[in-house]
């Protein structure tokens, strides 16, 4: 396999796993009438950045085809999983990564096509009744690990893990995606809170700040600027840059920290590579088509971005 990490090398291929996770994610929408679009132009470059330069994972464990779900973790049920397999195994050496917008699943699904977790077909199995590839990602989704539940519920579970690494002396960190609007909730300062006391300098969080949320602008629903001042209130280590520059969000993560965790408030379009989705602001949290023509506007946007990756 090639070694994308590779100083020569990441650029090029992460700037295609971003290209390629908007065209799967605009496909699927315009296929299926729905999708949540702007999730995928803004955090593209970010979780791009994430699997092919930032974090340190091993060879993916799960099957290419998503098995069906095997029902919910219990004793008397031994089949049940995490989709957890398909960012590697769980050494100490490794670091681990914890997806907390569950609602951007099909973004997840799109990306790990991308890097040859998940295969070619794998999106086949979206939102069907018994598979493990849901609409909202769960533990069992490929590339989750916990079921996120409610916004702002993984960086806690996270930093459990975190704490439980600390005190084995694994050298692997922990990673978590968050989206800003996670920011609204009293859980989501809890947890930084959290990881400061205990000194967790093993986890990054990287913010998808894109300023919007399933109600319209982040602005107009709940106020949580100046979000990188706060987090510094709170004892975070924060580093703010924009959120499509390969080379700032790669060394924004590569760079060490120390005393608490590390935040990188990633600064996004929520119509970065789509112009044609701004029409819709400022509701853009899931996209569903209001004509053919409409539709028929898409598909040659499709085209065109199929054109820019050859």
């Amino acid at each position: 396999m090639q070694d994308v990490k590779a100083e020569s090398s990441w650029r090029p291929v992460a700037l295609k796993v971003a290209r390629g996770i908007r065209r799967r994610v605009l496909e699927h929408t315009i296929s299926n009438n729905g999708g949540y679009l702007s999730q995928a132009c803004s955090s593209a470059e970010i979780l791009a950045t994430l699997y092919t330069r930032v974090m340190n994972l091993g060879p993916s464990e799960a099957p290419l085809v998503p098995p069906p779900f095997p029902g919910v973790p219990a004793l008397n049920n031994p089949h049940s999983f995490t989709g957890a397999g398909y960012n590697g195994p769980k050494g100490p050496q490794w670091d681990r990564f914890f997806f907390s917008p569950v609602h951007y699943a099909l973004v997840l699904y799109s990306l790990l096509i991308e890097v040859g977790r998940l295969g070619e077909d794998g999106l086949g199995q979206f939102n069907k009744d018994g598979s493990t590839v849901e609409l909202i990602g769960a533990e069992h989704s490929p590339g989750h690990e916990v079921t996120a539940g409610s916004l702002a519920q993984c960086i806690s579970q996270a930093g459990g893990v975190a704490l439980a690494r600390r005190i084995r002396r694994e050298p692997g960190k922990v990673w978590v995606f968050l989206s800003d609007g996670e920011f609204q909730e009293g859980q989501t300062w809890e947890a930084i809170n959290a990881l400061r006391y205990h000194g967790l300098d093993n986890v990054g969080i990287y913010v998808d700040a894109n300023g919007q949320q399933c109600d319209g602008k982040m602005e107009e629903v709940g106020l949580i600027e100046p979000l990188s001042e706060r987090l510094r209130a709170f004892g975070a280590v924060v580093r703010e840059v924009p959120g499509h520059d390969l080379d700032a969000l790669a060394n924004a993560g590569l760079e060490p920290w120390t005393g608490g965790p590390l935040v990188v408030v990633a600064r996004t379009n929520p119509c970065n590579g789509l112009d044609l989705l701004d029409e819709r602001a400022p509701k853009l949290h899931y996209v569903r088509f209001k004509s053919t023509e409409e539709t028929d506007r898409y598909r040659k946007a499709l085209d065109e971005l199929k054109k820019g990756g050859e």
